[in-house]
């Protein structure tokens, strides 16, 4: 059975204030055209369609002209929700789209049950796990603690029951839309870390032939049956050298896996160049980038005049500006925001901790702050559900 591999359209998503719905709208064509040329029996979408849970009626629009789409090709296809979709929003006539040949997958307690789908070597299962919010979803699988790897193993665990009483040699596919170990991850996902752990290790996934993941936006390798297709557009300048993809996946009869890379089409390169400004305005190795989307980082000692146009003058689609004057780790005019750069809520809060009394916080109250910080987490993804 050959496989399309997608994740993270995120449909209604700007980049840098620069719409993307046009962009969105050529990649659903370049996704039905390779369905199509390859030959495609499956198409798997791995969360987060949307970017936010009550997205713009635009995007909405694009969504069903892609399902209508999809639907014509007469070839299934199987999405869940992400951590940027509101799931039951998403999962709106479920049953009545699913005659049509697209599976929705966005109730955590559907983990279990497939959609079947088959060809000449037999029966594939295909199991949606939707994006677990792991306070939200902990009681549905009977965990005491709240983490992504116990609901994500109590999910696997209801997987691997159903797989062991379908006939023997019952191949599987398994979507799931996580921050897996090993993954490497960019500046434009938003963070899912709980109890200070965000990762799950690979090894969750154990016993089944393929697992789709989403929620990282590089294409990545974990293992030659858990891969990441990534998004299908840049959504940060973090993404500067990422090649965008979606995966072709061939599964055997035997259930072995071999995998295709299918390029997506990005509407203009990314760029991020660096130095002082009167060097990047002169610098003739820069040339390249001038039609790029350019984030410029300068590092003048003094911020120069009108540098947004003196840039825009040599490279017209800059987007982002970033101050960062070279100066020593210890000097006291380093920027707040460049002291907190690659820093998680929890590590701010305990160097808070340390500034305000001079001392780090206990084992104790380290505690205190992730159970504070996950409440807040957890009340934002009921508040956004309810909306």
């Amino acid at each position: 059975m050959r496989l399309l591999h997608t994740s993270d359209w995120h449909l209604g998503r700007a980049f840098h204030r620069v719409g993307m719905l046009g962009a969105q709208a050529e990649f659903i064509g370049h996704l039905v055209a390779t369905v199509r040329e390859h030959a495609v029996d499956a198409v798997v979408v791995s969360g987060d369609v949307y970017d936010r849970a009550v997205p713009p009626l635009a995007a909405v629009e694009l969504f069903d002209d892609a399902l209508h789409r999809l639907a014509d090709l007469g070839v299934p296809t199987v999405m869940i929700s992400g951590n940027h979709d509101s799931a039951r929003r998403l999962g709106v006539g479920a049953g009545l789209i699913g005659r049509a040949g697209i599976h929705l997958r966005t109730a955590p307690s559907a983990s279990g049950t497939p959609v079947m789908l088959s060809d000449r070597h037999g029966d594939v299962a295909f199991y949606g796990l939707p994006y677990l919010e792991p306070a939200l979803v902990k009681d549905e699988f009977g965990v005491e603690k709240a983490g992504h790897e116990t609901v994500l193993a109590a999910a696997m665990d209801r997987v691997r029951a159903d797989l062991a009483a379908r006939l023997r040699g019952t191949r599987s596919v398994v979507l799931a839309h996580a921050f897996v170990t090993g993954g490497t991850p960019s500046d434009s996902e938003r963070d899912i870390t709980v109890g200070g752990v965000a990762a799950v290790p690979a090894g969750v996934f154990d016993g089944v032939d393929y697992v789709a993941l989403g929620h990282l936006h590089g294409c990545q390798t974990l293992t030659e049956r858990v891969r990441y297709s990534g998004s299908p557009l840049p959504y940060s300048f973090s993404e500067a050298d990422h090649r965008k993809s979606m995966w072709l996946v061939d599964l055997a009869a035997d259930g072995g896996v071999t995998a295709e890379r299918i390029d997506c089409p990005v509407p203009r390169a990314l760029a991020r160049i660096r130095g002082p400004l009167e060097e990047l305005l002169a610098d003739p190795g820069l040339e390249p980038h001038r039609e790029a989307w350019v984030e410029a980082t300068l590092t003048d000692p003094a911020r120069p005049a009108d540098p947004m146009a003196r840039l825009t003058e040599r490279f017209p689609h800059t987007l982002s500006l970033v101050f960062e004057p070279e100066r020593a780790p210890g000097d006291p005019a380093v920027s707040y925001a460049h002291r907190l750069a690659g820093r998680d809520d929890q590590q701010i809060a305990e160097d808070f901790v340390a500034h305000v009394r001079g001392a780090g916080p206990d084992e104790r109250e380290r505690a205190v702050l992730r159970d504070a910080i996950d409440a807040v987490r957890a009340d934002e993804a009921v508040r956004e559900v309810a909306r």
